[in-house]
């Protein structure tokens, strides 16, 4: 190996040690960043000549920056419902520009996002998080390829029509039978209830309607009840639709229901046009047959103890809450609580070999392979974690032990360089 040839080694080592410091300088400035996969600086010979004939070839040295993407970082907790991170393999899958459509997606385990002033989740670095939209009923969709960003400003509030009304109550045992009864008769004032109740029940639009339970004895161990809207109802052939519902309950010789059998009975209350309503079903629960779980008939005073009514009025959006299978669900302050998103992971063959940008992003390389969109938990892709954070890769020990090794062995290249220098001086200076 010629002089030439050591002095042109000794500066590819100072080149490749430059090289590392700055992966190594790289590693320390990115010691808090979340989500910051750590890499490392890669040695390999470089030759310059084949070294056939007993030649001797210089042996220079190259350097590369291998990413370790697929290096688990620790989850440390922050107590923020939108900050996400990923327990195992997988990536988010994010946008620059929420409202561009048909741009390259990028990936990022940066789960630090927070609602922007548009309410869509944005992370730190400025990259939008996209997600399945549900259906109303909290489905997946049915294009599994659409992705949207979360746009929580479009949770204004939600209302939640009453389903079930679920009775306890007793009706008092010794109370006597009227004569006759006609179906209807309690809620025209023919024939006066014996016990009656009013319960309010909520609509599609939230608003509170009260309905009247009426009871009367027909005969032993027999009563008769009638539900009655006490607003205007759609009127069907001039004939009225008050009572909404009616029926015959009746009871076992030791208090407990018998019949109905089924325990409910499901009805419609036809709201009147003018309230812009469709015609609500509804279903009554009077307990389980021959229990005193729900409406009984003991000797006791005529009362309502409870009536479990679901339903709820108008709630506007109160918080989310993101759970390991990635499913957002928005919580209003009326109690509802709704799925409205679901955050798909990507997953990749080789997801060291991803190009990095800028925001602790990556996108996806020919070596990386393509990106498959799954759901967490399944087919290799890890857990969400809601409420946290995935710390960097970065261990300052190993690196300022590499900034060491890395000083020393660029100390010892400009070693090489001044001796080649001084022997090519010694030869210059011979005819002297």
């Amino acid at each position: 190996m010629s002089l030439y040839g050591a002095l042109l080694t000794g500066v590819s080592a100072l080149d490749a040690n430059s090289r590392a410091l700055a992966i190594t300088s790289s590693n320390i400035a990115n010691l808090n960043t979340v989500g910051y996969k750590t890499s490392t600086a890669d040695f390999s010979t470089f030759l310059a000549g084949n070294g056939f004939g007993g030649e001797i070839a210089p042996s220079s040295v190259q350097v590369s920056s291998a990413q370790q993407l697929s290096k688990q970082g620790l989850l440390n907790s922050t107590g923020n419902s939108t900050d996400m991170a990923l327990s195992g393999n997988g990536f988010f899958i994010v946008t620059p520009t929420p409202t561009l459509l048909n741009q390259a997606d990028f990936y990022t385990r940066a789960g630090s996002f927070a609602p922007d002033a548009s309410g869509r989740l944005r992370n730190a670095a400025g990259f939008y998080l996209k997600a399945w939209q549900l259906t109303p009923a909290g489905n997946m969709p049915a294009n599994r390829s659409s992705l949207v960003p979360i746009n929580l400003s479009s949770l204004n509030g939600t209302a939640q029509p009453t389903a079930n009304v679920t009775l306890k109550a007793n009706l008092q045992a010794s109370t006597v039978a009227v004569g006759a009864y006609a179906p209807g008769d309690m809620t025209a004032g023919n024939v006066p209830p014996a016990f009656e109740q009013s319960i309010n029940v909520f609509d599609s639009q939230g608003a509170s309607r009260p309905m009247k339970l009426s009871f009367v004895k027909t005969g032993p161990d027999t009563w008769a009840y009638e539900v009655a809207y006490q607003g205007p109802l759609t009127d069907i052939g001039g004939a009225g639709n008050n009572p909404v519902a009616n029926g015959t309950l009746t009871f076992n010789a030791d208090g407990t229901l018998a019949t109905p059998v089924s325990g409910f009975q499901s009805f419609t209350v036809p709201w009147d046009p003018s309230t812009g309503l469709l015609p609500q079903p509804l279903t009554l629960k009077f307990g389980t047959a021959n229990l005193a779980s729900g409406v009984s008939q003991f000797d006791a005073s005529s009362q309502l103890t409870s009536a479990n009514i679901d339903g709820a009025p108008f709630g506007s959006l109160s918080s989310v809450s993101v759970d390991d299978q990635g499913f957002v669900t928005a919580l209003f302050d009326n109690g509802i609580e709704k799925r409205v998103y679901k955050i798909p992971v990507a997953t990749f063959a080789n997801p060291d070999a991803l190009a990095a940008t800028t925001g602790n992003a990556y996108l996806v390389t020919d070596n990386s392979g393509t990106p498959t969109i799954t759901e967490a938990k399944t087919g290799g892709a890890g857990s969400i974690v809601s409420n946290s954070l995935e710390s960097s890769t970065s261990d300052l020990a190993r690196e300022f032990a590499n900034l060491i090794t890395t000083q020393r062995a660029y100390s010892a290249a400009t070693r090489i360089v001044t001796t080649a220098d001084q022997m090519l001086q010694e030869l210059m200076q011979i005819k002297q």
